[in-house]
């Protein structure tokens, strides 16, 4: 045997090893990724769609649902071809599943997502990454332990025009940056979800499994199937809405996490069953020193960032730099010059400039394509796990700040709150059995 022959061989008897240890199928360039998707109403469907734009790369062999109506809608679509079930552990157990895209209420991705890397599966996990910041740790654990790819579906780490902001910086673009804000602002009032009494759940509903490792309770209408987002237990506007923006926030500049967060609100106005606030602000502070905010309000829907004639926000996130300010979407960027205040040059600092953004359909597909290239080489992809548990602990935080009215201190390095039982007591909590969380 020749040195090229043993090098082969070995090579190939260790990716023999790494498959029989992990559980996973060896891709070649020109195999299709087999994927199952748990979770398949609304955001579920939305990524089909986006995976199903990369149908040369991938094929759906699974499709997971608590709600046996939506399942039965949607395996119908596809000709009842592909396994179909209510309990995604039957997914997890397949052979012909390579991957799974996991789009189920955020009480449950942790668990799932565990799960799949111990199965051999890679896993899409849409954002926020996990309820907890103690599941989310667990869940880098568990990726980087089983050798996983896991994608989160922080999308805008795909769009070419976030990407070209990252890699040239915000104190690039526009000067020392020290304040950086963001919105998410919808008008709910009066009545928002509304006010419903606890019926017997729909037919077709696995209620129990619904909600998981979280306490029983009665079914009521406007908990699921997706206005979960307003109670505390199961989801928040904070990790919805604000992880998207805080991360791409933090990737263009540059930083990895906070050292303190304050957040204040309230339900102030909207009169429904909700559990978190109709108007919040949380604020965040760096070592390097500059906040980070994040609003969201459902009290009032106007823009809260500078607006064009037509009064639409020039932005859904604004950079303040010393020498301009700029203004992001995924329609453009916008970048408007600073000029001198009292004491100094009144001048323009800079020449004010614009870019095209990415449309989100293109943005969902490439993040998708990402994931799906990132299985083949064992590349990380663009939203890695670490990337997205240390976006969503940011939102995390600010819950916890808002539940006891506290600011905290954050280390990063240990990810406990400094000097402060009470906040750390709250970086997770004890699941329902049988539900267990063990990487």
């Amino acid at each position: 045997m020749n040195r090229r022959t043993f090098g082969t061989q070995t090579l190939l008897g260790l990716a023999a090893l790494q498959t029989s240890i992990s559980g996973a199928r060896i891709l070649g360039a020109n195999d299709r990724i087999r994927c199952g998707f748990i979770g398949i109403a609304n955001r579920g469907g939305q990524l089909i769609t986006a995976f199903e734009q990369n149908a040369e790369d991938m094929e759906l062999t699974a499709l997971c649902d608590v709600d046996s109506k939506t399942l039965e809608q949607v395996h119908e679509k596809y000709g009842k071809k592909p396994f179909a079930t209510k309990d995604f552990r039957e997914v997890l157990a397949r052979e012909d599943v390579d991957a799974v895209v996991i789009a189920t209420p955020d009480h449950w991705h942790a668990i799932q997502t565990i799960e799949a890397c111990k199965a051999g599966k890679d896993v899409y996990c849409e954002k926020p990454l996990s309820i907890t910041i103690y599941e989310g740790r667990k869940m880098v654990e568990a990726a980087r332990k089983y050798q996983r790819i896991v994608q989160v579906g922080t999308h805008r780490r795909s769009a070419p025009h976030y990407q070209n902001l990252a890699q040239q910086g915000g104190d690039a673009l526009v000067g020392r940056v020290t304040m950086a804000r963001s919105f998410h602002a919808s008008n709910h009032f009066p009545n928002g979800i509304g006010k419903c009494q606890p019926t017997p759940p729909p037919e077709g509903l696995d209620w129990e499994m619904w909600l998981g490792p979280r306490p029983s309770r009665e079914f009521q209408e406007n908990i699921a199937p997706y206005k979960f987002r307003w109670w505390e237990l199961y989801s928040s506007q904070m990790g919805n809405w604000g992880v998207h923006y805080l991360d791409a926030m933090r990737w263009i500049l540059g930083e990895e996490a906070p050292t303190s967060v304050c957040a204040m609100g309230g339900q102030y106005a909207v009169e429904d069953d909700r559990t978190i606030p109709d108007t919040l602000q949380a604020v965040f502070e760096f070592a390097s020193g500059r906040l980070m905010m994040f609003t969201h309000s459902e009290a009032t829907g106007n823009p809260m960032i500078a607006t064009d004639a037509n009064y639409r926000s020039l932005g859904e996130m604004e950079l303040r730099g010393t020498d301009g300010t700029m203004y992001v979407t995924d329609r453009h960027v916008k970048i408007y010059p600073e000029r001198g205040g009292r004491f100094t040059d009144r001048k323009p600092r800079m020449e004010g400039k614009e870019f095209p953004g990415t449309p989100l359909g293109d943005i969902e597909r490439l993040h998708a394509k990402n994931f799906l290239d990132c299985m083949r080489t064992r590349e990380k992809p663009n939203a890695d796990v670490e990337e997205g548990h240390r976006s969503t602990t940011m939102s995390l935080l600010a819950n916890i700040s808002l539940a006891l009215k506290q600011r905290l201190e954050w280390d990063a390095k240990t990810e406990t709150c400094i000097g402060n039982d009470a906040a750390n007591a709250l970086l997770h909590y004890e699941y329902r059995q049988p539900w267990k969380l063990e990487v």
